[in-house]
């Protein structure tokens, strides 16, 4: 995301699309407006239960894109991509850290810690930023969010 407009811009997307997505039964899990390469993509990542089909990216797209044209909120040019967040989803909201809690979680930190930088375990809490997990030797970790690359759902047995 771009430290200039990209913050602003996944906001007032959110805007947008929040009702859109309530209206199709879906839930918003994330927005991401980045920049790879020379191009520039908004990235809408859709959820519900029971998980997300083709057709509820489809459906989500193709009401989404006159909204977005109308209200104008990204002044070059884009890419725009609808998916699911998929089973190891990235957990980037406090809401996605709460909903979460009890199921197992990878931590890829930005620093090597004890020479790892990649944790396993299941998540314990997750308190203003600060996260805890017990790892796979029944220990506890923990961690502040800003530490970390990203923490993703995994799917492991402890």
């Amino acid at each position: 995301m771009s430290e200039k407009n990209g913050g602003s811009t996944v906001a007032k997307v959110w805007d947008i699309a929040e009702p859109i997505a309530e209206s199709l039964g879906l839930e918003l899990w994330d927005i991401r407006f980045v920049k790879e390469g020379g191009s520039w993509y908004l990235r809408i990542f859709i959820d519900k239960d029971g998980g997300v089909s083709i057709n509820d990216c489809e459906n989500m797209s193709r009401a989404i894109d006159k909204p977005l044209d109308d209200a104008d909120p990204i002044e070059q040019s884009y890419c725009l991509e609808v998916s699911s967040p998929g089973i190891e989803r990235e957990l980037t909201r406090e809401t996605h850290f709460m909903a979460c809690i009890g199921e197992p979680v990878m931590v890829k930190l930005i620093r090597p810690l004890n020479n790892k930088r990649e944790y396993k375990g299941i998540l314990e809490s997750y308190d203003s930023g600060n996260i805890t997990i017990r790892l796979e030797d029944g220990s506890g970790f923990c961690v502040t969010k800003k530490e970390t690359v990203y923490v993703r759902l995994d799917d492991f047995d402890i």
